[in-house]
Formats: structure tokens, C-alpha cells, sequence
């Protein structure tokens, strides 16, 4: 059985920062990609960021230079980076888990809310 568990969300003013995690856990041998994804209320769910086992980055052009996406030393843990927050980036935060197999895992999201 794989979990995947987001946490870190919260309040923030605009102009802060905060740093999500997201920790896999259970049968995993390695993942190929894990990506963090955002939804706003009344809008879709967006790719945020990625990151493969590889190391290989990319970025909604939305929070290129303000997010940071990375692996952590724990197998199977990454965090996002997230500074100079503005209000858009309000939204309920999801961690995505893409693995050899071709399986693929979400986790229930953490609330993030960017306002003074």
C-alpha cells in the first residue's frame, strides 16, 4: 500500500514564505517523478512543479524564480520551496507520486492561504 502525505500548509501574508513536504511511503522502489499540483477554488488542478529521480526540474511559468522544487534526503520525500507568495497562490496543494511501474499515487492536499 503506497501513502503519499503532504504537509506545511497555512497562512501566510503576502510577500512570505513557506516549504511543503510530501513523504511516499509503503512499496515503492523508486519513483520515476514527483510533481506538486495546486487547485483554486472554482478552478482546475494545475502542475505547479516537477522533479524526476533524476533531478530534473520544471515549472509552471507562474512560480518559476519564486518556487523551488527538491528532493529531500529521505528516500522519497520532496519539498517546495515557496517565497515571495501573492494571493493567486492561494489554493489547496497536492503531491502527485509517478513510479516505474506506471502507477501513480496523489496525496489529500494541504491548504495554502496568501493573505494580510
Amino acid at each position: 500500500q503506497v501513502q503519499v502525505v503532504e504537509s506545511g500548509g497555512g497562512l501566510v501574508q503576502p510577500g512570505g514564505s513557506l516549504r511543503l513536504s510530501c513523504v511516499a511511503s509503503g512499496s515503492i522502489l523508486n519513483f520515476i517523478v514527483m510533481k506538486w499540483y495546486r487547485q483554486a477554488p472554482g478552478k482546475q488542478r494545475d502542475l505547479v512543479a516537477a522533479i524526476t529521480s533524476g533531478g530534473s526540474t520544471n515549472y509552471a511559468d507562474s512560480v518559476k524564480g519564486r518556487f523551488t522544487i527538491s528532493k529531500g534526503n529521505a528516500k522519497n520525500t520532496v519539498y517546495l520551496q515557496m517565497n515571495s507568495l501573492k494571493p493567486e497562490d492561494t489554493a489547496v496543494y497536492y503531491c502527485y507520486l509517478g513510479l516505474l511501474n506506471g502507477a501513480d499515487y496523489w496525496g489529500k492536499g494541504t491548504l495554502v492561504t496568501v493573505s494580510s
